[in-house]
């Protein structure tokens, strides 16, 4: 089996009701990329990539789809169920670009799958549940409607919030956090997320202000070193997301014995391949992590949830997909698609998600042998 093509679409993903808001900024509209990888027998993987705005992370679509252009002739003729190769290949044409590698892997993953008739999860290693839990993440806003957001996706299923703080004044921060947590069934988790929104005197101040309230906080500040010199100095748990950009930030993170768990975004450490190993060292280390996206449809959703159903035992704290946000699905015949706060693993073979190319229009890009 080879590669003979490689086409790569552009797709608005406009944000339904209210715009998302985080610390450092406040988004209407996401634009994602879809990449189709075709074999010489005819076999069809799909990927995709989605970062959270150009201002989130050193990631932005545009140049995603720049560095797809750039990876993908190098990779014709190769095979794509050869991953680690492919990988390889792509670092050799490409130095960085994690993100925009990870829709070729997860391609190529879904090729896999479809050529074994296997799903993806299955080739990870197995599932250890056919239903993972997701989380909700309330924007930030007022206490009030912070609250009223969390009753109303409790109803619905969810037993994990992740709360927004940071870009606004530490009291509101802490008077958003009290509210919230007046309102928490018995078996609701709240993560409390700044988005490296927070300095190192507030997040230690907000912690101690809400001591009494159980939550995990998950990236209060900008830099790794400001997070670690929190450690000891918090009282609530402290989780690493948007400062692991890589398999060494982990590992680094855990030998400094930084944090107490990770929200892990596949695209942001290379793709599926990548949070294969990542979940291998959390397991180790006995450390949980979340299975993410910084954003996406239901490609970058179908492996979140592949992966997610492969995290064994209370190592899993769930995984975040964008659904509840936007509107529409590429696969109508088998969405990704959220009940009673849960996502079920596709049933396919690969991905289990297969988008109708004739929908998209022409694509941006083609490479071809």
């Amino acid at each position: 089996m080879k590669i003979c093509q490689i086409d790569v679409w552009q797709k608005d993903l406009p944000i339904q009701g209210p715009a998302y808001k985080m610390a450092l900024q406040t988004l209407t509209a996401l634009d994602t990329t879809l990449v189709r990888i075709t074999t010489d027998n005819g076999i069809e993987g799909w990927g995709e990539v989605c970062p959270l705005g150009p201002a989130y992370q050193p990631q932005h679509a545009a140049g995603a789809r720049a560095a797809i252009g750039e990876i993908a002739p190098h990779l014709l003729g190769e095979n794509p169920q050869y991953t680690e190769q492919i990988n390889q290949r792509m670092h050799q044409a490409l130095c960085g670009s994690l993100y925009a590698k990870s829709a070729i892997d997860m391609a190529c993953w879904d090729i896999s799958g479809k050529a074994y008739n296997s799903r993806v999860c299955d080739l990870l290693g197995g599932a250890v549940r056919e239903v993972i839990p997701s989380y909700y993440a309330i924007g930030l806003s007022s206490p009030e409607e912070a609250a009223s957001v969390a009753v109303k996706k409790q109803a619905e299923g969810f037993r994990r919030l992740q709360l927004k703080v940071g870009g606004r004044t530490l009291d509101e921060d802490i008077a958003c956090v009290s509210k919230v947590a007046e309102v928490l069934t018995p078996g609701t988790e709240l993560a409390v997320d700044a988005n490296r929104g927070l300095n190192v005197n507030d997040a230690i101040q907000l912690s101690a202000a809400c001591r009494d309230i159980r939550f995990v906080f998950e990236q209060p500040c900008q830099t790794y070193e400001q997070c670690l010199h929190l450690r000891g100095n918090l009282h609530h748990p402290l989780w690493l997301d948007e400062v692991i950009e890589d398999l060494n930030g982990l590992l680094r993170a855990i030998g400094d014995n930084a944090a107490q768990g990770f929200g892990m975004k596949q695209s942001r450490i290379g793709g599926i391949s990548l949070m294969r190993t990542a979940r291998e060292i959390c397991a180790v280390a006995g450390l949980p992590m979340t299975c993410d996206d910084s954003w996406g449809g239901d490609l970058v959703a179908a492996s979140c949830v592949h992966l997610g159903a492969t995290v064994t035992g209370n190592l899993f704290a769930g995984s975040w997909i964008a659904a509840p946000y936007i509107d529409g699905h590429y696969d109508n015949q088998n969405p990704v698609a959220l009940h009673n706060g849960q996502l079920r693993v596709p049933e396919g073979a690969g991905l289990g998600v297969t988008p109708d190319g004739t929908r998209l229009g022409s694509p941006a890009m083609s490479f071809s042998l």
